[in-house]
């Protein structure tokens, strides 16, 4: 984008153990855009974005915006006898760290926006799945799985052995975010699914080397124009002029 600059930042481990960020470059009065992928190791990520927006904060950006395509620790949104609501605690870290506006996409609840205290843009990755179908799978006798989370495969697996059995002519799963356990592209191959089809939200390129069934959609096109919008002042509801009120 137009007058829009990616700044280094230094992560690296002090004294071994603590993580360490240093921003290169001066941010003062500017607008920041955080962008954070979760990795597998999901706690460092979590403490390398805290201590990026925090620095940034302490360095008088003016505005700090993270970018995290999923949002960990989602799951835990709910209490749980003797446990706590975990996505609650990630909120107000993330508040307190300095955070002022929020991108992700498909929160595992959609109230879990109203955990924070500033704007969350909780995008939708239903049209690019929605493209994905019409234009891979266009013949009647498919049957599409849609699987909030694909992460153990065990579930959609047997649903595919029934769809099979009934006549099913292929079969696809689809899901906004690919959390696959180390299990899961074995399930996968050794099924009688054909294609599992998830976005790119969250890394999952040695799955893919596992199990060729795995496909992915882009879906970063959207990223990209509600950070331009973000930093232009432009409304979002563009960005949700083909979702459903329930979704």
């Amino acid at each position: 984008f137009p007058h829009v600059l990616c700044v280094s930042v230094s992560v690296s481990l002090f004294v071994s153990i603590e993580t360490r960020v240093q921003i290169q470059e001066s941010v003062r009065g500017k607008d920041v855009f955080v962008i954070q992928t979760v990795s597998k190791d999901v706690n460092t990520t979590i403490m390398e974005m805290l201590i990026t927006v925090y620095a940034c904060r302490t360095s008088c950006a003016r505005s700090i915006t993270g970018v995290l395509p999923y949002f960990p620790y989602s799951k835990q949104c709910k209490m749980r006898k003797r446990g706590s609501i975990v996505t609650k605690l990630m909120a107000s870290m993330m508040c307190k760290a300095g955070l002022t506006h929020l991108i992700t996409m498909d929160l595992h609840q959609k109230e879990i926006q109203g955990f924070f205290n500033i704007p969350v843009d909780n995008l939708r990755a239903s049209p690019f799945l929605l493209q994905y179908i019409q234009e891979e799978i266009p013949d009647y006798r498919n049957a599409v799985i849609v699987a909030k989370s694909p992460s153990s495969a065990k579930s959609f697996v047997a649903a595919a052995e029934t769809l099979k059995e009934r006549g099913a002519y292929k079969i696809f799963v689809m899901a906004t975010h690919g959390i696959l356990s180390s299990d899961a592209p074995r399930f996968i191959e050794e099924s009688a699914i054909d294609e599992v089809v998830v976005t790119n939200t969250i890394p999952h390129e040695l799955q893919k080397l596992q199990c060729p069934k795995i496909k992915t959609v882009d879906i970063s096109m959207i990223l990209a124009e509600a950070i331009r919008r973000i930093h232009n002042g432009e409304s979002m509801s563009y960005l949700f002029r083909n979702i459903a009120v329930d979704d």
